[in-house]
C-alpha cells in the first residue's frame, strides 16, 4: 500500500498537471490506494523532495494500463522517458500480452510523447457525469444486492468472460485484484431474482464511480440494464455523492443508455497499443 504522504503527493501533481493543460488525468487512485506491499507498479521522480514525475500501472489480467505526468516546469529533461522505460521493462518482465497507454484526449504533451514511440491509437473513452433528472424506478423485477465474496464469484467471472472477452485466467485474477481495493462497493443485478449482472461502485471523496456494469447477453435488451442504472444513480445520489462514469466512445448502444438517464461527457480519455 503507498504510503499517505506519497499519495498526497502524486494528487499535489495531478492538480499542477491538470491546470496547466486543462485536462483530467486518470490516475485510478482507488487501485493506487490498494497496491500489495513488496510489488512495484509505481515509478516516482523526485527532485529536492518535491515529486516532480509520474507513472503508473495498473493490470486488468494480461492488459495493463499505463498513465503518468511530469511538472510542467521539469518537461524536456527526459524525465518522462525514464519512467516510462522503467514501467515498459516491468510489464516486459510481467509478461502482459497488452499494453494501453492512457492520455487525456486534449492533452498536447501527452500526443506528443505518443508520436516518439511504437504505439498505434485503439480507441476513446468517454468519462460521463450524471446531471440531476428525474428518474423513476419503475421495473419491480430488478434489484441490486450487495455481492457475496464466495456465492457470487462465478456470477462476476462469468459477466467479464461474456460481457468483456476475458479469457477465465484473466476473470479470476481480475476479481482477486478488485476484491481487495478499498473504498468500494460490489453489486449484482438480479431479474426475477435470478443473478444475471454485476457492477461495482468506487468511491473518491464526493465521487461514486460506476465500474465494470455489465448484464449477461442472454438477459440483454430486456431493459434490465436501464433499470439497475436507474437504482444505483438514485442510491448514490440520495447518499450525497456525485455520480461518473466511463464508456467506450464505439459502445453506441450504452453511451445511449447513459445519455438516456441523465449522464453527459465531459472529458475523452484516448488509449494506445503499444507495440511489443
Amino acid at each position: 500500500m503507498l504510503k499517505q504522504h506519497v499519495l498526497e503527493d502524486i494528487q499535489k501533481l495531478q492538480s499542477i498537471c491538470q491546470q496547466e493543460e486543462k485536462i483530467e488525468l486518470k490516475l485510478n487512485f482507488d487501485m493506487l490506494r490498494s497496491r500489495k506491499q513488496n510489488e512495484v507498479h509505481d515509478f516516482f521522480y523526485y527532485e529536492n523532495n518535491q515529486l516532480v514525475g509520474f507513472i503508473g500501472l495498473y493490470g486488468f489480467g494480461n492488459t495493463v494500463e499505463m498513465c503518468g505526468m511530469v511538472d510542467p516546469s521539469y518537461r524536456r529533461k527526459k524525465i518522462f522517458s525514464k519512467l516510462f522505460s522503467q514501467a515498459l521493462h516491468m510489464c516486459k518482465k510481467r509478461e502482459y500480452t497488452e499494453i494501453l497507454l492512457n492520455a487525456p484526449g486534449d492533452s498536447i504533451s501527452g500526443r506528443e510523447f505518443l508520436k516518439k514511440i511504437p504505439c498505434s491509437f485503439t480507441f476513446s473513452e468517454y468519462q460521463m457525469k450524471w446531471v440531476k433528472k428525474e428518474l423513476e424506478d419503475d421495473n419491480p423485477f430488478v434489484t441490486l444486492r450487495s455481492s457475496l465474496l464466495d456465492t457470487d464469484m462465478k456470477m462476476e467471472m462469468q459477466v467479464d468472460m461474456e460481457c468483456f472477452g476475458m479469457s477465465l485466467t484473466e476473470a479470476a485474477a481480475y476479481y482477486e485484484q478488485m476484491k481487495t481495493e478499498e473504498q468500494q462497493n460490489h453489486f449484482i443485478v438480479e431479474y426475477n431474482s435470478q443473478a444475471v449482472g454485476k457492477l461495482r461502485v468506487s468511491y473518491d471523496k464526493s465521487e461514486a464511480w460506476i465500474y465494470g456494469f455489465g448484464i449477461l447477453p442472454s438477459y440483454q435488451k430486456l431493459g434490465i440494464g436501464k433499470a439497475a442504472l436507474k437504482q444505483v444513480v438514485l442510491q448514490q445520489h440520495q447518499l450525497g455523492y456525485d455520480v461518473f462514469l466511463e464508456v467506450e466512445a464505439k459502445n453506441k448502444r450504452a453511451l445511449q443508455l447513459y445519455e438516456t438517464c441523465g449522464f453527459d461527457s465531459y472529458h475523452v480519455q484516448d488509449y494506445y497499443v503499444y507495440s511489443l
